[in-house]
């Protein structure tokens, strides 16, 4: 955390420098110094001050200045950092102007020059000031801060990336949080201008795409090798695991994701069941662990960054990116998982973002306190989800069409929900429209065997349903099944065009698609298993599988 500032300004450099003598001597330890000759430099450095989340415990001026006053200066200045103290330097003949400073900027002390000897005539009236400021000072928040509405999409997509790539920041609603309004103020913006984000260096960025945040804060690493040995699209639990492995075992390796790491897996609140952790842990847990471990043995992670294609010659893999430069790998493991399918409902997406979210958006949880939330689906991500919401959300309403949770949640979280009072289920039901003006307020549920609609205020819908893989980019000749998952292993014999593709006198490696030396692992493949452990040991399995292709090339 940065030192609160003592500022220091006068127009006359030997007395500023007498001044930034003494303050510093006394006070250089725990204050930082920082002095101007100008008022209107002064203002302009106390705006990168504010913008940077500094904080200015006392204004030390003089008032007889060319460019203006000191109490003028003040003035403007308390707009800034209201909470700081203000002394101003006089001569004998300006306590007139002290005593109105007094009256109009609640002026704390007057000081007469000369201050000689400042063990005296200084450093009591500074240590008294800033002692009663310290008594009040709460630090201020170090780090990016993102300004926007509440139920904006922009301003929802801008924290889900930080949030999903463990980025700390501070939410700073427009509508509620008057430092939001301030900051819009000292930088000339409007709301016009939201979603805000503010970097700790006092520099901002004005509805930014998520590529521009990924740059600014260095999330754009570059790509260090002319080819690698295996290239991993997708860093979901199959793919983080693979990583760790591939890089351990000194491949080349590189993971490319193009959103953000841990897969639908990173969302959840608490993962139980997950071997080794008997008290649980959280998905972004677990997504913090296996990138840290990855990256430190030596794996290299490419992300905001999609994947428009693979193509592949003489036996090299091409991995054509849609905005950025080809990579050429050995091999490639295909790790891109699953999306939750759309909710095809009246009135879904015109709120989609702003009070509708596919998958947890953890984010938005503390929007939700003391309100009425329902979430759509019946599998372990939605239990969890619900558990987590139960914490902020007056109830918490799980929709499913089937007559109970037994068939398609785990047992343990069954038992939680079944222990927890505010939250309910709502079986053999399904939403018909979703009502609202700016934000999701209202939906409109049906019984789908009495057919009976009530309507009921929501503030937050939360839809987990449907698993579709997240194959739609792939245009290389890869052999799906017909759902769109990806086949592999001996399964391919069963399609009557493998043959076309598959030149090689032996089967498939067990991950192996029907393209030598392109490998798929976790959801994304066909007949896996939707557990984050299955897909742990598929991604650790692929690389295995990585190491007997490039033997035989």
């Amino acid at each position: 955390m940065n030192l609160p500032i003592i500022f220091s300004i006068d127009d006359d450099p030997q007395v500023l420098r007498a001044i930034s003598r003494d303050l510093k001597v006394q006070y250089g330890k725990e204050y930082k110094i920082i002095s101007t000759t100008s008022a209107q430099e002064a203002l302009e450095m106390l705006t990168e001050l504010k913008n940077s989340s500094d904080v200015v415990a006392l204004f030390l001026c003089d008032q007889r200045m060319p460019e203006m006053e000191g109490v003028a200066f003040l003035e403007k200045a308390i707009v800034l950092f209201p909470e700081a103290k203000r002394v101003l330097l006089t001569a004998y003949s300006d306590t007139e102007a002290a005593i109105r400073a007094i009256n109009e900027v609640k002026l704390d002390y007057y000081l007469i020059k000369p201050w000689d000897p400042p063990e005296d005539k200084l450093y009591p009236v500074i240590n008294d000031l800033l002692e009663d400021w310290q008594g009040d000072y709460i630090p201020e928040f170090k780090g990016i801060r993102v300004v926007g509405f509440q139920f904006s999409p922009l301003s929802h997509v801008v924290k889900d990336y930080l949030a999903s790539n463990l980025i700390p920041y501070r939410w700073m609603d427009i509508q509620k949080n008057p430092d939001a309004a301030g900051l819009l103020s000292i930088n000339q913006l409007t709301n016009d201008d939201l979603p805000l984000v503010v970097l700790d260096d006092g520099t901002f960025l004005s509805k930014p795409s998520i590529k521009e945040i990924a740059t600014k804060i260095g999330k754009n690493p570059e790509i260090i090798h002319d080819m690698y040995d295996v290239v991993i699209i997708g860093a979901g639990p199959a793919g983080l695991a693979a990583a760790v492995y591939g890089a351990s075992e000194g491949l080349k390796t590189l993971m490319i994701e193009r959103k953000a790491p841990g897969g639908q897996a990173g969302t959840s609140s608490r993962i139980e069941n997950y071997l080794g952790f008997p008290s649980g842990l959280s998905g972004a847990d677990l997504t913090r662990r296996a990138i840290s471990q990855a990256v430190r043995l030596g794996a290299g992670f490419l992300s905001p960054q999609s994947v428009s294609d693979i193509k592949q010659k003489d036996g090299y893999k091409t991995i054509i990116l849609e905005d950025g430069p080809e990579i050429v790998s050995r091999t490639v493991i295909i790790t891109t998982g699953v999306d939750y399918r759309k909710l095809e409902v009246k009135g879904i997406e015109n709120f989609t973002g702003a009070g509708i979210y596919y998958g947890a958006a953890m984010t938005e949880a503390s929007a939700c306190k003391e309100k009425d939330v329902y979430i759509i689906g019946g599998g372990n991500s939605a239990g969890q989800a619900a558990m987590y919401l139960s914490k902020f959300a007056a109830n918490v309403s799980i929709i499913i069409r089937k007559d109970s949770l037994a068939a398609t949640m785990s047992s343990y979280l069954i038992d939680q929900i079944g222990h927890t009072p505010n939250i309910h289920i709502l079986p053999h039901t399904e939403v018909l429209e979703a009502e609202g003006q700016n934000h999701l307020e209202k939906l409109v549920l049906i019984n789908v065997k009495t057919k009976e609609t009530t309507e009921r205020e929501a503030a937050a819908l939360y839809i987990f349903i449907g698993a579709k893989p997240y194959t739609d980019w792939l245009k290389l000749d890869i052999l799906k099944d017909e759902k769109g998952f990806i086949e592999t292993g001996r399964e391919l014999r069963n399609y009557e065009n493998f043959t076309k593709s598959w030149k090689l006198k032996r089967d498939p490696f067990l991950l192996e698609t029907s393209c030598p030396g392109i490998f798929a692992a976790g959801d994304v493949r066909s007949g896996a298993m939707n557990r984050v452990a299955s897909a742990v040991g598929e991604g650790s399995m692929a690389i295995s599988f990585v190491h007997k292709y490039l033997a035989e090339v």
